[in-house]
C-alpha cells in the first residue's frame, strides 16, 4: 500500500480480529478482453436476483450494460445508449450512473466532443435501451475550476432532492470533485462550496489530483465516498473518504489507498473509477474498478471484510 495504514476489521473466515486489506479477486480481470476492447468506468448496482453493471465501451463510443448472478461472471455486453456522432457535445458517450424509480430507469452520463465534457440525461422503461430526454446537456462546465469538463456523475435521491457528485477540470483526467442539487434530475443548482473535495499533496497517492467518485449513504458515517487518487497524471489508485452530510468536512480513510496498481499486471499502471457495494450478510465490501496497462482497460474487483467506522477517518 502507498502511504497508508490498514483499517481494523473482522474477517469471519479467519475467525479472529484483524486489520483488513482489500484483496484483488483471483479471477481478475472479470470483464473485458481483446474482443470487447477497453471497458471502463463502471457503475454496479444490486437488483433483486442479480447484479447490474453499467459501463463505458470505448470501441463503440457508447454506454453498455451487463448482468451477473454473483458479481464475478457477467453476460455479454449490450449497448444501452449510443453516441451521437454529429453532436457538438456528445459524439462520445461514457461515464454514467443509473437509478431505478417506480419502474422508470434514469441515467446521467458524460458526453464528450471537441475536447470538452458535459453531462446529459436519458430514461428507459426497461433499463436496457435509453432515450435522451433533452438535446442539450443538463450540466456544463462554467467556472474556472471546472475548466473544460464536468463528468462522472454519481446521483442519489435524498428525500425530495436529487444530489449529484461529479468530477471537473481537464478532459484527459479531471482535477476536483463537485456537487449539485436538483428537484427533478434535469435542472441543477451547483453548490456554492464547490469544489467540495480536492487533492491533498501531503498524501503521495493523491498528490496530483482526484477524480471520478461514487458516494453511498452510510449508517454511521453519513456518506462514504470512494474516489480516484492520482499520484501523477498516469498513475492512479482507489481511496475513501467520509462526510456527515456528503458535502462538507470530508475526512480521509486512514487506510488509503484501498486498491493500487500491481506492476506488470493487467492493472499495473492505474486503478480507476471505483463502484462499491456492501454485502451485510457476509460483512463484505466489494469494489469494482477499471485497471489499465498500456492503452487497454478492463474491469476487476477487490474485496475487504468488515465495515468502516468513524475512528478510521481523519
Amino acid at each position: 500500500m502507498i502511504d497508508g495504514l490498514e483499517a481494523r476489521c473482522y474477517n469471519p473466515y479467519q475467525g479472529v480480529s484483524s486489520m483488513i486489506r482489500f484483496e484483488k479477486h483471483l479471477s481478475n480481470p472479470i470483464y473485458g478482453d481483446s474482443c470487447t476492447g477497453t471497458i471502463f468506468d463502471v457503475y454496479v448496482t444490486k437488483e433483486t436476483e442479480r447484479f447490474r453493471m453499467d459501463f463505458s465501451w470505448r470501441r463503440k463510443k457508447a454506454l453498455g450494460v451487463s448482468f451477473s448472478p454473483d458479481g464475478y461472471s457477467w453476460d455479454s455486453p449490450r449497448i444501452s445508449l449510443p453516441a451521437v456522432p454529429e453532436s457538438p457535445w456528445e459524439a462520445d458517450a461514457n461515464r454514467n450512473c443509473v437509478l431505478s424509480e417506480g419502474g422508470l430507469w434514469k441515467m446521467w452520463y458524460t458526453g464528450q466532443a471537441r475536447g470538452r465534457s458535459c453531462i446529459g440525461y436519458a430514461e428507459s422503461p426497461d433499463g436496457l435501451s435509453f432515450t435522451r430526454i433533452r438535446e442539450e446537456p443538463v450540466l456544463m462546465p462554467e467556472t474556472d475550476f471546472e475548466g473544460e469538463s464536468v463528468m462522472n456523475p454519481c446521483v442519489l435521491r435524498i428525500g425530495e432532492v436529487y444530489r449529484m457528485w461529479y468530477a471537473a477540470g481537464e478532459t484527459y483526467e479531471p482535477n476536483v470533485l463537485c456537487c449539485a442539487d436538483s428537484p427533478d434530475g434535469i435542472f441543477w443548482t451547483k453548490k456554492e462550496g464547490n469544489p467540495i473535495f480536492t487533492c491533498d499533496p501531503r498524501h503521495v497517492y493523491e498528490q496530483e489530483r482526484v477524480g471520478g467518485c461514487q458516494v453511498l449513504p452510510h449508517s454511521e458515517l453519513g456518506y462514504l465516498m470512494f474516489y480516484i487518487g492520482y499520484r501523477d497524471i498516469n498513475t492512479a489508485c482507489i481511496c475513501a473518504a467520509a462526510s456527515h452530510d456528503g458535502v462538507t468536512e470530508w475526512k480521509r480513510f486512514r487506510g488509503n489507498p484501498l486498491v493500487t496498481p500491481d506492476p506488470g499486471a493487467w492493472d499495473g499502471e492505474a486503478c480507476y473509477k471505483p463502484s462499491a457495494l456492501f454485502d451485510s450478510g457476509r460483512n463484505l465490501w466489494r469494489i469494482w474498478y477499471n485497471g489499465r496497462r498500456g492503452s487497454e482497460e478492463y474491469i476487476g474487483v477487490a474485496e475487504g471484510y468488515g465495515d468502516f467506522a468513524q475512528e478510521d477517518f481523519e
